[in-house]
């Protein structure tokens, strides 16, 4: 009988020592957990800021257990990709102060306090203008302010004593599209147009029209250019553009 009792006790307390060695394996926290490195901030995403590759995470090996599974899957993660932002297209060119004037630009011309003066005038396809008192008068190749000069010099010689004039630019001279568009012709110029504008105003590409380049002529007083361009080219007042056939 005493036997029996010893050999019960024996065996409850070697189930007691086996649960506190399972529990303390559980329960252990002193191990360190595996983190995910952060992503970078939006500002530095969205701007373009430095980006490093983030570093390694290492993780303590305890051997098994739910922590350690639940630390290595954590540590499987991909790093975050670097995002990548194309460089905004550069502004079409502006027609500004440096432009040049030419046969088919129509001007406001206006001489303050000479209402007789003040007025639109075209410029012809000899390339000037015709005003009362003075006469014709040479534009073309001129920038505004250089035919504003010479109005001002001519009304001086023997007609105002101090003429103040401006001259500025009411209607631009029209462009020219040619070739695989749907109604090629002589179109209006609008400010600032680039070449895949010029094609939508001329209906669009013909089912057969070269699509990714076009012909451009531009003539100024020197002579003129003629060049292979794509279609965020911009386009300046009287270019005529050419949209070729595909082969295929």
């Amino acid at each position: 009988m005493p036997v029996a009792r010893a050999f019960r006790w024996s065996k409850l307390a070697s189930l007691a020592a086996s649960a506190a060695l399972a529990l303390g394996g559980c329960m252990q926290t002193g191990s360190p957990v595996a983190y995910v490195q952060p992503r970078p901030d939006l500002d530095s995403m969205a701007y373009g800021q430095p980006y490093s590759t983030p570093q390694p995470v290492v993780v303590a090996n305890n051997g098994g257990g739910a922590i350690a599974a639940f630390s290595n899957s954590f540590a499987a993660s991909p790093a975050p990709m670097p995002v990548g932002y194309a460089a905004p297209m550069a502004a079409p060119a502006r027609n500004g102060a440096s432009y040049h004037l030419d046969a088919g630009d129509k001007l406001r011309v206006v001489v303050y306090g000479q209402e007789g003066l003040t007025n639109s005038y075209s410029i012809d396809a000899g390339g000037s203008i015709t005003m009362p008192l003075i006469g014709a008068v040479p534009a073309r190749g001129r920038t505004t302010a250089g035919l504003a000069g010479e109005i001002a010099a001519r009304l001086r010689n023997g007609y105002i004593r101090e003429p103040s004039v401006a001259v500025e630019i009411e209607t631009y001279r029209p462009f020219f599209i040619l070739g695989e568009v749907l109604a090629p012709g002589q179109y209006p110029y609008v400010p600032n147009m680039t070449v895949e504008s010029a094609v939508a105003i001329a209906g669009g590409f013909s089912p057969r029209a070269k699509r990714d380049v076009v012909t451009v002529t531009h003539t100024e007083s020197g002579g003129a250019m003629r060049a292979v361009v794509p279609l965020g080219t911009p386009l300046a007042p009287g270019d005529t553009v050419f949209v070729g056939e595909r082969w295929f």
